[in-house]
């Protein structure tokens, strides 16, 4: 599903600085993987990388066999849109739209029939605990139902890769260990190939295995 060779990626400043530095990694379908590593070592710049919103100075990544360099910008859209789907620490629900129509949205970009996704989004809240909480706003949700949201939303479109960064990060330890258990059983339902990005290790023990990232590489 995902090969990364080589991978390498610097940014200019004052003094050059490189974040990453000859990562290999490879992520079937169905697999579900934790990567850790302290903060500033490149955690996010690998997700970027492979979501192709930034460009490696050096190496590839392959998705479904295609290298994301040989992509221009309109493609790697069309491509994170309808195969990707993204979980945030900070959530990122949209507070004006209820919890339906915020699931519901990734759908809608896509043109999807109506009926079609509206029985999607029931079904993905119901996988996610959330059945009954679709006519509610954001503000009427906890930190945790509101995650449980941003992952609905993540996998109502039935993406081939979900990419979390610190998706427990605001949550307290309880809360945590609930929604990482949801989002472990939606990636393995849908047998999408899952990369979580944590500092903790609590969090990458619910993962299949544990890569460890520092400035010599991946491990």
């Amino acid at each position: 599903m995902l090969r990364i060779r080589s991978l390498s990626k610097s940014y200019d400043g004052p003094r050059r600085r490189e974040v990453l530095r000859n990562v290999d990694l490879e992520l079937a379908a169905g697999e579900y993987v934790a990567v850790m590593g302290e903060s500033g070592v490149g955690k996010s710049t690998l997700l970027n990388l492979i979501a192709g919103l930034d460009r490696p100075d050096a190496g590839t990544v392959e998705f479904e066999d295609t290298d994301l360099a040989a992509l221009d910008d309109d493609a790697l859209t069309r491509l994170r849109a309808a195969k990707m789907g993204f979980v945030f620490q900070a959530f990122h629900i949209l507070p004006y739209l209820s919890v339906s129509q915020n699931v519901e949205l990734p759908l809608r970009l896509l043109h999807v029939a109506q009926v079609e996704a509206r029985e999607r989004t029931l079904q993905t809240l119901a996988g996610v605990g959330l059945a009954d909480r679709g006519a509610s706003m954001p503000r009427e949700l906890s930190g945790g139902e509101l995650q449980r949201v941003a992952i609905a939303r993540a996998l109502v479109h039935r993406p081939k890769l979900v990419l979390a960064d610190e998706p427990t990060g605001n949550l307290d330890l309880d809360t945590a260990r609930e929604v990482l258990t949801v989002l472990r059983q939606q990636i393995k339902e849908s047998h999408a190939a899952g990369l979580l990005v944590t500092h903790s290790p609590a969090a990458a023990r619910t993962a299949d295995r544990i890569c460890m990232l520092t400035a010599d590489g991946l491990r």
